[in-house]
C-alpha cells in the first residue's frame, strides 16, 4: 500500500490583476488538504499541495503551468480557481497526461471543448456553471425583484456596460439577449470596453442620457469595479447598479468603504450562511485572517473535498499516465453530487460542470446555487438576499435611490 504523498497541482494568479483573488484559491486549497490530512488523507496518504503562479493568464503561462506541474512535480490532479485567458489551451498536457482537472473559469467554452471529444477530455471538469448563466440568472433576478414588489423600477430599461474579456462580453450579450424575454428594454446594445483606461464619468454621462433603471457592468477586476463605483457615486444614476464577482472582495470594499452599501454583486459558485457555511467562514477567517474572503476562498476548497471523496470511493489516486484510475475517479465524479459549504455539486454529464440553481434546475438540492450578494457597510458580509430558499436577508433600497 502505498503512502508517499499525493500531489496535488494548482494554477492560480499570485501575482497580477487577480493576485487578491489567487491568494484566496490558494488559501482554500491549503484549507481542505489541513482538513483531509487530519482524518487521515486519501486512503492513508497525505495530500501535498504544489502551486503555480499563473499572474498574467496567458494562454503561454497557463500551459506552462500545468506542463511544470505535470512533468516537474508529477501532480494526481489539479485543482484551481479561474485562470481567464488559456481559453482552455492547457486542457490539452492535462489530457495528455490523463489526470483530473478541476477549475472555475466560468467559460461556456468547456462545454464546447468537453463535448468535442468526451474521450479525450473525460478529465476536465468545471466547479461552477458557465457564465452564460451570470446573464439570464441576473436577467430572472431583477425581474423576481420587480414582480415580487421588493423593487419598484421607474421603467423597463437596462443598460449593460462589459468589459474586454470574452467572459464579460459573454455575460453582456446573454443580458441583452433574453432581457425582452422577461418585460426589459435595453437602453443600447452592451457596450464592451476595450480599454478599461476610461472616463467613467463621460461614459457614465452617456448612459445617464438613456435614463435607465438598472445598470449592470459584468467586469469583474475588483480595482477596475472600484474605480467604476467611485465614479458611479459622484453622481448616481436612479437606477440600480449590478457589479460583476470581483465586488465581492474584501479590496474592493477597502477601497470604496460606506459607498458601496446598496450595490448587488452576483456569483454563480459562492459562499452559502447556512450552518455549514458559517463554520466554515469562522475557521477560514480564524487561519487567514479578518481580512480574507471565503467567499472566493471556498471554490477550490469544496473542488479538493469532491475530489478526496471521489478518489477514494474509486479505489485511489492515480499518476499522470494512469489513465484507468483517473477514469475511475471521473466516473464518481459524475456520478457522486457533493452538497458543499457552496451549495449542491452536481455535474452535468456531458458538460461536465456544475448544474445552477435555479437557472437550469428548480429543484435547490440538485443545483449550485446562483446567488445574489447586497453590500453593506465595509465591515460586514456582504447580504445573501437571493435566492430563495438560501437568502438569509432582504433586499434594500440603495441610498441613492432611497433619497
Amino acid at each position: 500500500m502505498r503512502t508517499d504523498p499525493i500531489r496535488i497541482g494548482s494554477m492560480v494568479p499570485l501575482s497580477g490583476t487577480s493576485a487578491s483573488d489567487g491568494r484566496e484559491f490558494r488559501n482554500g486549497l491549503i484549507m481542505a488538504a489541513g482538513e483531509i490530512n487530519a482524518r487521515g488523507g486519501i486512503l492513508g496518504r497525505r495530500i501535498e499541495p504544489v502551486f503555480a503562479d499563473t499572474g498574467s493568464q496567458t494562454a503561454e503561462v497557463v500551459v506552462r503551468a500545468a506542463r511544470g506541474l505535470i512533468a516537474t512535480h508529477g501532480v494526481s490532479a489539479i485543482i484551481n480557481g479561474y485562470n481567464i485567458g488559456p481559453q482552455n489551451s492547457e486542457y490539452e498536457p492535462i489530457a495528455d497526461a490523463g489526470i483530473i482537472y478541476i477549475h472555475h473559469n466560468t467559460l461556456l467554452q468547456h462545454h464546447d471543448t468537453v463535448a468535442s471529444d468526451p474521450e479525450r477530455y473525460f478529465g476536465c471538469f468545471m466547479g461552477d456553471p458557465a457564465e452564460y448563466w451570470y446573464g439570464q440568472g441576473f436577467i430572472k433576478f431583477i425581474s423576481w425583484l420587480r414582480d415580487t414588489g421588493r423593487w419598484k423600477p421607474r421603467n423597463r430599461r437596462i443598460a449593460v456596460i462589459s468589459g474586454p474579456k470574452p467572459y464579460s462580453i459573454v455575460i453582456a450579450n446573454a443580458m441583452d439577449a433574453c432581457a425582452a424575454q422577461f418585460g426589459w428594454t435595453p437602453a443600447f446594445p452592451p457596450r464592451i470596453m476595450r480599454s478599461l483606461k476610461t472616463d467613467w464619468g463621460a461614459l457614465l454621462d452617456e448612459v445617464r442620457g438613456t435614463d435607465p433603471a438598472v445598470l449592470a457592468f459584468t467586469h469583474f477586476h475588483a480595482g477596475d469595479l472600484a474605480k467604476f463605483h467611485l465614479e458611479f457615486m459622484r453622481r448616481p444614476l436612479p437606477a440600480l447598479l449590478y457589479l460583476q464577482y470581483g465586488a465581492l472582495h474584501k479590496s474592493f470594499s477597502e477601497i470604496v468603504g460606506p459607498q458601496g452599501r446598496g450595490t448587488i454583486v452576483g456569483t454563480v459558485i459562492g459562499l452559502l450562511r447556512d450552518e455549514p457555511g458559517r463554520r466554515f467562514t469562522e475557521a477560514y477567517k480564524a487561519q487567514f485572517g479578518p481580512h480574507s474572503t471565503p467567499e472566493i476562498g471556498c471554490q477550490p476548497y469544496v473542488a479538493l473535498h469532491h475530489y478526496a471523496i471521489a478518489a477514494a470511493v474509486a479505489g485511489g489516486v492515480g499518476d499522470p499516465g494512469d489513465f484507468a484510475a483517473n477514469r475511475r475517479i471521473a466516473e464518481v465524479l459524475l456520478q457522486l453530487p457533493y452538497r458543499s459549504v457552496a451549495g449542491m455539486i452536481r455535474y452535468h454529464p456531458k458538460w461536465q460542470a456544475a448544474v445552477p440553481y435555479p437557472d437550469a434546475t428548480s429543484d435547490p438540492s440538485m443545483g449550485l446555487p446562483h446567488l445574489f450578494y447586497q453590500l453593506h457597510e465595509p465591515e460586514d458580509a456582504p447580504a445573501l438576499i437571493a435566492p430563495e430558499p438560501f437568502a438569509d436577508s432582504a433586499f434594500e433600497l440603495p441610498p441613492w435611490l432611497a433619497r
